[in-house]
């Protein structure tokens, strides 16, 4: 029997693998420029769900259709959170940005407890229980719908870090910040916007999520501890890393969860993070540094 299903259980995998991937993607892409673990990661996803779910409680507007307005809206957030608050706190010093992100994690889990209670709450759209048959399995349509945008917003990602100026300029900080600010590129606005890039791939992830998912104060930590071990697993700084990354730990889930159940399916996850630890640090796709 588990043989059987052992095919629905992998391209499931992949389905939900290409959101984690998404996840992941804005915080390899801050550690990337920054060099920092963006603490508040988790909590931010959490935010960007919120808005969705309220945007679609409040003006019927479909959380596909919110990326609209809750990607800017995370990219306008991002910047504005890191250039006028972590930079500011910072002082120029590593350390000090990991301490002020893990209090801003702090504040806006509370905060969420305190406005929106603990309750979950969920969406249901007219097609959120149609299918899409491949023969041999049937996906929920939301799935097939955040799979393919998944792709196409990391080949955006992708697109905008290897072929314009803002990209240019981001890969160059990421290099050598010194040497960037030598040839006049605004190094603080680099590391706000590429902050802002990454919470805006977390907009897109939450609007993504929640036709198939639940929202409560704590949705972001269960996804940015899967976003961490993608991370490692596909290279720090990586995006391909964190694409192959997504999709491996998403059916490594699947499959452990069919064999193990759903409690034990993330044994397989916590196996592959320590392997990778041991026998390949710097991640499948990431460089000596």
């Amino acid at each position: 029997m588990i043989f059987e299903m052992l095919p629905a259980a992998v391209v499931n995998g992949f389905m939900f693998g290409a959101i984690y991937a998404l996840v992941a993607l804005g915080l390899t892409l801050i550690y990337g420029v920054l060099h920092i673990i963006n603490f508040a990661h988790g909590a931010m996803l959490m935010l960007a769900m919120y808005a969705a779910f309220y945007l679609f409680r409040h003006f019927g507007i479909d959380p596909y259709m919110a990326m609209l307005i809750v990607v800017p809206g995370s990219f306008v957030f991002g910047y504005s959170i890191y250039r006028w608050v972590i930079g500011k706190m910072a002082h120029g010093k590593d350390e000090n940005i990991l301490l002020v992100t893990l209090g801003l994690s702090i504040i806006i889990q509370n905060g969420a407890i305190f406005f929106f209670s603990a309750d979950q709450q969920t969406v249901t759209l007219p097609y959120s229980y149609d299918t899409v048959s491949l023969g041999f399995v049937y996906l929920s349509l939301p799935k097939v719908i955040s799979f393919f945008a998944s792709i196409v917003i990391c080949s955006l990602l992708w697109l905008l870090m290897a072929k314009t100026d803002l990209g240019k300029a981001i890969r160059a900080v990421a290099k050598e910040r010194q040497g960037a600010r030598l040839v006049g590129i605004d190094v603080e606005h680099i590391f706000a916007a590429t902050y802002g890039i990454g919470i805006s791939c977390l907009g897109a992830a939450a609007c993504l999520l929640l036709p198939s998912f639940y929202v409560d104060p704590f949705t972001g930590n269960m996804f940015v501890l899967v976003a961490f071990t993608i991370v490692v697993l596909g290279g720090m700084g990586s995006i391909i890393g964190a694409l192959v990354g997504g999709f491996i730990i998403g059916v490594t889930e699947s499959v452990g969860g069919l064999i193990l159940g759903e409690s034990l399916g993330q044994i397989g996850i916590s196996l592959i993070f320590i392997l990778i630890l041991v026998f390949r640090p710097t991640g499948l796709f990431g460089g000596k540094t």
